[in-house]
């Protein structure tokens, strides 16, 4: 079994909005590294990440709300915006933490998305972006048909809820894509941190399969499209190899909505690269840090 990686207790903080979400203190010392996490997963998924980058960065990760450690909300309630608005919280606490040094955001998926509303609305904050296949849709044209159904909704509802043990989810997830693949200690951290004992002694998902699947299915409503040409935050966006009906499919035309932006393409990864090959990310990240000012 890996060693997981040690991280400080859930700091509880409140979103814009006044729902809870938590923060995760990986340590490290250098300047501040902000980690937003995937639909369906949460902060301590990036262990290793954090783990590479602690030698040269201070290192902080969050729950968005439902998510983790973080508060759980009413999943008819959902909108992407108040994921933006969860990173914004989680950005300015970091900002003041570090005595108001400039962050560099690191988002993968709907993280990216979140930074990249957050970034937006507060570009003070930050000194760079890094985010990988970010969730960001331009709006359907006018009298589209309606989106089909998301089959990852569907597959989030039908998801295995509850396990026996610790160790049972570990072995069962290492077994099933897309999880084997994974880093051992992120595949780890995501059944130690996103699971909880239940009153009968089994282990149960922090995130409702409702929650989860309420998120693929409102990806769009974060009107977050309209608002990349407005970023001036430096923005690198990362994409796997271009895969039909995946985020790597748009991740180049995001890019080029950007002012500010640099698209690099990692042929040899998929859509859960950083949580397959940290070590890539880590070294993006530091080169990134390397060119700013």
């Amino acid at each position: 079994m890996t060693q997981h990686i040690a991280c400080n207790d859930a700091k509880v903080i409140s979103s814009l909005d006044g729902i809870s979400i938590a923060m995760h203190d990986f340590g490290g010392q250098g300047s501040p590294v902000l980690l937003s996490h995937a639909t369906g997963f949460h902060a301590h998924c990036f262990a290793p990440l954090a783990q590479e980058l602690g030698e040269q960065h201070r290192v902080m990760g969050f729950d968005h709300r439902g998510y983790g450690d973080a508060e759980r909300i009413d999943p008819a309630t959902i909108e992407w915006k108040m994921y933006g608005d969860d990173a914004l919280a989680a950005a300015r606490y970091l900002f003041s933490m570090v005595d108001e040094q400039k962050i560099i955001g690191v988002g993968h998926s709907m993280g990216g998305a979140s930074l990249l509303m957050a970034a937006h609305r507060e570009p003070s904050l930050f000194s760079a972006l890094i985010v990988f296949e970010p969730i960001v849709f331009p709006p359907p044209p006018p009298n589209a048909p309606p989106r089909p159904e998301n089959p990852l909704a569907g597959g989030a509802r039908k998801r295995r809820a509850r396990f026996p043990s610790f160790d049972d989810a570990i072995e069962n997830y290492s077994s099933k894509p897309p999880m084997s693949t994974f880093h051992p200690l992120a595949r780890e951290a995501y059944v130690r941190h996103g699971f909880a004992v239940t009153d009968e002694g089994d282990i149960a998902l922090k995130c409702l399969p409702e929650h989860e699947a309420r998120t693929y299915e409102t990806g769009g409503t974060s009107g977050a499209w309209d608002d990349l040409p407005s970023i001036t935050t430096p923005v690198w966006v990362v994409s796997g190899a271009p895969a039909p009906f995946q985020p790597s499919s748009f991740a180049r035309n995001v890019a080029e909505q950007i002012p500010h932006a640099t698209y690099i393409q990692y042929d040899e990864l998929g859509h859960f690269g950083p949580l397959e090959r940290p070590d890539m990310l880590a070294t993006l990240t530091q080169n990134v840090a390397l060119q700013l000012p």
